[in-house]
């Protein structure tokens, strides 16, 4: 079978922005799986134990700050800082939505 330029481009450019929208919108799954990571220290689903911090139920919008925070080095950390890191900016607002719509 004979392909045209112009087919495989158009192919390739809709897989492109197909990719790029997953990228920018994860699944609820996908996010889950992310906040996963956060249970060793801050409790299955955000519910830590009381010597630390609980993430369930909180502020989306601060927890994306203070992650940000976290991974520039404008706030201090023993951890964090690291973990931060290796989070892109969209997989932080996902853990962070999907720890804010956990009940506290």
């Amino acid at each position: 079978m004979k392909c045209s330029k112009s087919l495989v481009l158009t192919f390739c450019l809709t897989l492109s922005a197909w990719a790029q929208a997953q990228a920018q919108s994860p699944s609820a799954m996908q996010a889950r799986s992310w906040a996963a990571g956060c249970a060793n220290c801050h409790g299955t689903n955000g519910h830590a134990e009381p010597v630390m911090v609980s993430l369930a139920g909180m502020n989306k919008d601060d927890m994306v700050k203070t992650m940000l925070d976290f991974k520039s080095g404008r706030r201090p950390a023993t951890v964090m800082h690291q973990l931060a890191k290796g989070y892109s900016d969209v997989q932080i607002q996902a853990i962070a939505s999907f720890f804010a719509a956990q009940k506290k």
